[in-house]
């Protein structure tokens, strides 16, 4: 069995994920399609994690990407987290991920409808409340949540979240059935709201914001092309490491990689997963050193996380498992940054890396802050270590 040791799995990540700065990109789009997909939960994480891998990059490239190409696309995926996709990849996603997590969302809403006191079926009731909207949507060509409830009481009416919990709330019917709409696939989400933190969204129909309706795809050929694309970027990879980053179960799991038939290989004693024409040896690249974003996609690659992570874990993610901002030397995590009001950008390093890594790390913390000039953002996810660097 081939044996790929944890420094050249350190030189994949470097290279394959555009980090190494001979790997950047020329265009957002080549940063994307190098990780698959971008994690869009958070809003600037979209453009810091595009920041990272993309020479000379400027925010208008993404945008033009996004809202006037539309080669990248917003969407429900993987583990029912929000993705900016490659346009390209849109129904592979859908077919692969979306399509099931769609259903589990519509029961949820179900849920919600019944214990909210609405009379009638539940289910019927959506489908009227879902048709108001797209009508109202069609007239509109695109709107914000806000607009379309303020314009028809059906989506105005209150549902009841988590009744007879600590954690119930009271949310708009507009606001849970317009991202159903988007996980089923007859809207997307559009232009943000203001200025590219802002993570509220336009909505679109889809057939108007693509041209055409999302094709129908089978979903295990598409489980099998998103594994491939995936494994590609991220291989080597434990089926485990398969399961957490799709949210598969695991027989689908192991129907995707049975249609696959990736090689075995040798993971510091462990059994790790590559395509089978992967197996050539990567050297690699100058010394270097990233700054990446809270969820970014290659700090959340992978679930067993200790070749890159170490036990910077529990310091540099929240107690749900999400990803502050980290810093990195060498295909590693070496420590967290932040943003301090002023504009500064600060890091915290948890170990000495020496002088040639702080000299590295040293840089793209100013080159960070240039970049950013005047604008000032609160991740969504900020752990304690990340937050105090903040102040």
């Amino acid at each position: 069995m081939i044996r790929i040791g944890v420094e050249e799995r350190r030189a994949r990540l470097a290279l394959r994920h555009r980090l190494a700065p001979e790997s950047r990109g020329t265009v957002p789009l080549e940063a994307v399609k190098a990780v698959v997909s971008l994690h869009s939960t958070d809003a600037a994480s979209v453009y810091l994690s595009t920041w990272a891998r993309t020479r000379d990059f400027e925010v208008d490239d993404l945008e033009h990407a996004l809202y006037a190409e539309r080669s990248l696309v917003r969407m429900l995926g993987m583990r029912r987290t929000l993705w900016v996709v490659p346009r390209e990849l849109v129904a592979v996603v859908a077919a692969a991920c979306t399509r099931v997590i769609a259903g589990r969302e519509r029961r949820r809403l179900e849920g919600f409808v019944a214990s909210s006191g609405v009379p009638g079926d539940p289910g019927r009731w959506i489908d009227e409340t879902a048709t108001a909207a797209i009508a109202s949507l069609e007239a509109r060509g695109e709107a914000f949540t806000s607009e379309l409830t303020a314009a028809d009481p059906r989506l105005a009416a209150k549902l009841r979240l988590g009744a007879g919990t600590r954690w119930e709330v009271e949310a708009s019917a507009g606001s849970r059935v317009l991202p159903l709409l988007a996980a089923e696939g007859t809207v997307v989400r559009g232009r943000a709201k203001g200025t590219w933190i802002n993570g509220q969204y336009q909505w679109v129909p889809t057939k108007r914001w693509l041209g055409s309706v999302v094709e129908a795809v089978d979903p295990a050929a598409a489980q099998a092309e998103l594994l491939r694309l995936w494994l590609a970027a991220f291989g080597p990879a434990t089926e485990t490491d398969v399961r957490w980053w799709t949210g598969w179960t695991v027989r689908e799991t192991r129907a995707a990689l049975a249609t696959l038939s990736p090689a075995e290989v040798d993971v510091d004693g462990v059994a790790g997963l590559v395509l089978a024409d992967d197996l050539e040896r990567v050297e690699p690249p100058e010394p270097w050193a990233a700054l990446l974003p809270t969820l970014d996609p290659t700090t959340m690659g992978w679930k067993e996380r200790d070749w890159y992570l170490g036990s910077y874990g529990p310091t540099l993610f929240d107690s749900n498992g999400n990803a502050g901002p980290t810093v990195w030397w060498e295909g590693r995590v070496v420590g967290g940054w932040s943003q301090r009001p002023d504009g500064e950008i600060v890091c915290g390093l948890l170990e000495d890396v020496g002088s040639e890594a702080k000299a590295a790390i040293g840089l793209e913390a100013e080159r960070l802050q240039q970049w950013l000039g005047d604008v000032r953002f609160k991740p969504g996810f900020l752990p304690p270590f990340q937050r105090e660097l903040a102040r």
